[in-house]
């Protein structure tokens, strides 16, 4: 069993990775109905926060239902973060995530995500900070380091435990790989097996199926497992990797008419959470994943993807079932051993 602050998990849990525009209500609610042991919230910009922006306000909201969960904040400032860390206490999640790993230039190239790594001294005295100022466990996710010359993660590790985190997730790429490459290991081994690291490390990084994931627990002897882009369209991965890890055997993939009942709910839910027209555009990205591996499904795909109309849309679902059925899409993330 895994504890991070309060939150008991279940042996070898696997996490939902924060991601901007792509871990809403929606997304979570359907990523939880598939066994995800932990989510997280997109990015919150504390700067957005603590000047009322609407989007990172709305970012606050998490349900009961959604537990345990962490809200991830991101900043390049000590006092505008430490306030957006009340702010996020106030919705009572699990735990209080800091971003010190996104690679998007506009955030790092501030200071913020990945940027932090490149000054330890600020990131340990912030962190340090937002532990101090609120009752709630603080976490935080990072890389390797800024770039194959830089990758720093094992001192900024221990100096993040110091400052009083409860559990530290590692991506396995440096800020300058951004998502290019495969992700490298060997360094969240290398934290997780050092005499003095004490919390919980949990791995990231190109975990694509419970086979991969399975070998990669043993090998790399992590707490946890965090799957961020492998899930986009395939909610359903968190059953697969369960499933595995529990029996040694591989689930098949589900079929088109799964699939459609899958992406219906769905929808349901983004029209829920974000009202149209929003709630249509923030489906797209699922659509398009959620039928990958269809055959001659260009046309169709291109209809659910520009469409606007929502009932449109659910009767498209349905034409997309009675012409492929029973059809089993391959699974596109084929496993590769390392």
């Amino acid at each position: 069993m895994l504890r991070i602050g309060n939150t008991e998990l279940r042996n070898k849990p696997v996490l939902l990775a924060p991601m901007e525009d792509i871990t809403d209500p929606s997304f979570r609610f359907m990523c939880k109905r598939f066994g995800a042991d932990m989510m997280y919230t997109e990015f919150i910009s504390s700067d957005g926060l603590i000047r009322d922006g609407r989007k990172s306000l709305e970012k606050l909201n998490i349900d009961d239902a959604e537990r345990p969960i962490g809200i991830q904040l991101y900043g390049h400032l000590i006092e505008p973060m430490v306030e957006s860390a009340r702010m996020a206490e106030k919705s009572k999640p699990d735990v209080i995530d800091l971003n010190f790993g996104c690679p998007v230039k506009k955030i790092a190239k501030r200071g913020a995500g990945s940027g932090m790594m490149k000054n330890p001294d600020l990131m340990e005295e912030m962190t340090r900070e937002i532990v101090q100022a609120t009752s709630i466990p603080v976490t935080a996710k990072t890389r390797l380091g800024w770039d194959e010359d830089n990758k720093n993660v094992l001192e900024i590790s221990l100096r993040l435990q110091d400052a009083g985190i409860k559990a530290l997730t590692i991506h396995g790429r440096t800020r300058a790989q951004m998502y290019k490459g495969t992700a490298t290991w060997d360094l969240i081994r290398e934290v997780k097996e050092h005499p003095d690291m004490e919390i919980p490390i949990i791995g990231n990084g190109d975990i694509n199926s419970g086979e991969m994931a399975a070998a990669y627990f043993d090998a790399y002897k992590v707490d946890g497992i965090m799957v961020g882009r492998a899930s986009i369209g395939r909610p359903w991965i968190f059953q697969e990797i369960r499933h595995y890890l529990d029996t040694g055997e591989t689930l098949p993939p589900p079929t088109v008419s799964e699939r459609v009942d899958i992406a219906k709910l769905h929808f349901e839910k983004s029209l829920e959470h974000k009202t149209l027209p929003r709630g249509i555009f923030e489906m797209r990205r699922h659509f398009s994943l959620y039928f990958k591996g269809v055959p001659h499904f260009k046309p169709l795909r291109m209809q659910l993807v520009t469409n606007t109309d929502p009932d449109e849309i659910m009767q498209l679902l349905e034409k997309i079932r009675e012409e492929y059925g029973d059809f089993r899409p391959e699974n596109p993330w084929a496993y590769a051993e390392k």
